[in-house]
């Protein structure tokens, strides 16, 4: 069996921005901006899961498969695990959870990634870009990892922290981390079953509960930074780059 799935956890309830799966980008609800770069992917099926009715309904009528889940969930990788377990337990060993807010994440990422995890031992797989503004390492909103070696080409390596501040970085070498894991569906089972984590909970980082319990997540480097959609300053400066594209 070597199936693999996206799932992409959405919710109308983000406290920063209402409502913004449905804030349309060209006249397009985002989220199907986001199922449709899934698509493109061709990485494995695709699916919406989402505890919303409003949105359940623009994916089915967008040609997309959703799946619906209860409202209240710690983290998107709880709520991918739910629709995991819901519709999809018996067929799939790659879980990748893709967030529904980049909806110019480029197809080819989510392929290298999908890819890289069938290469690679290891529980978690994520991606990261260079950080051309140095104006981001001291931007809250822009999650920051930080690894032992170089990140290039097609080398998968180990993730020694995320952070969104941090001081006294001495040279370490650290990337812009990009919003998407890969799970193998032995390590989302375990993912769920951790209690949150202290790290994860102080800096809203999900992926800090995986780290803090040892488990292994490897980053793949992205050539490029796709822009993450948490206010409606962000939804025009995304429209303004897709409109170039």
């Amino acid at each position: 069996m070597k199936n693999t799935a996206i799932i992409i956890p959405t919710r109308l309830g983000a406290k920063r921005f209402p409502n913004k799966p449905l804030a349309k980008i060209n006249n397009i609800p985002m989220i199907i901006h986001v199922l449709n770069r899934a698509k493109e992917s061709k990485a494995g099926e695709v699916f919406v899961a989402t505890p919303d009715d409003a949105i359940f309904q623009v994916v089915e009528e967008n040609g997309g498969k959703a799946i619906l889940t209860k409202a209240n969930h710690p983290s998107g990788s709880d709520r991918v695990y739910e629709a995991y377990i819901k519709e999809l337990k018996n067929n799939v060993n790659l879980i990748i959870n893709l967030q529904g807010d980049m909806p110019n994440i480029k197809p080819n990422s989510i392929s290298k990634l999908a890819k890289l995890m069938r290469g690679n031992n290891c529980d978690i797989g994520t991606l990261a870009s260079y950080i051309t503004d140095k104006n981001d390492i001291i931007d809250p909103n822009v999650v920051k990892v930080h690894i032992d070696q170089t990140l290039k080409g097609d080398n998968f390596l180990g993730a020694k922290d995320f952070f969104r501040i941090k001081k006294n970085l001495n040279n370490e070498k650290i990337y812009h981390h990009i919003g998407i894991y890969a799970f193998t569906n032995i390590a989302l089972t375990k993912y769920v079953k951790l209690a949150r984590s202290k790290l994860e909970i102080k800096r809203n980082l999900e992926q800090l509960r995986a780290l803090d319990n040892n488990m292994v997540i490897k980053v793949g480097l992205s050539d490029s930074t796709p822009l993450g959609v948490d206010t409606e300053e962000d939804l025009i400066k995304v429209s303004k780059e897709m409109n170039k594209s």
